[in-house]
């Protein structure tokens, strides 16, 4: 966890350090898949991925990408701020023994009355730099010497 980020320390073109995770192993999506309780053999059976869904191998879980966003955000967001939104599509597949990269820009910041919002673009690629899940993101963050962005979280009138 970061120290506290605030509104006035985000300058639009910011890159948020990035997250990596990988090389994924067969362990890694078995133990996701238990988890969240997904039993769709393209996670955990390669035979069954590779021969009858005609997959590359098996997949990375979009539920554990998913968290992997989360994941940044909020590590950056810290204790003081508020992850609002994300929304991603999943766009290229990610299969076992990719390293995965997830990644964050500041693209905007808009002023509410209680705490500040940054836009975000956001992402994760592949080792290779192949782009799967590109996305935008709403973070709130507190202003400098102001409280933290309030929990529960109410959405700004804008």
């Amino acid at each position: 966890m970061s120290e506290r980020i605030d509104f006035e320390d985000v300058a639009i073109g910011d890159q948020l350090a990035p997250l990596e995770r990988g090389r994924f192993t067969t362990a890694h999506l078995m133990r996701w898949s238990a988890a969240m309780e997904n039993w769709h053999k393209i996670h955990y059976d390669q035979p069954f991925a590779i021969g009858h869904d005609k997959l590359p191998g098996l997949l990375i879980n979009g539920s554990l990408k998913q968290n992997f966003i989360a994941q940044l955000l909020k590590d950056w967001a810290g204790r003081t701020g508020w992850v609002w939104k994300i929304n991603f599509q999943f766009r290229a597949m990610n299969v076992v023994g990719e390293k995965l990269t997830v990644w964050a820009t500041v693209t905007g910041k808009r002023e509410a009355a209680e705490f500040g919002l940054i836009d975000l673009d956001v992402g994760i690629r592949n080792d290779k730099g192949v782009e799967s899940t590109p996305g935008k993101a709403v973070v709130a963050l507190p202003y400098r010497g102001r409280a933290t962005v309030p929990y529960p979280f109410v959405p700004p009138a804008m």
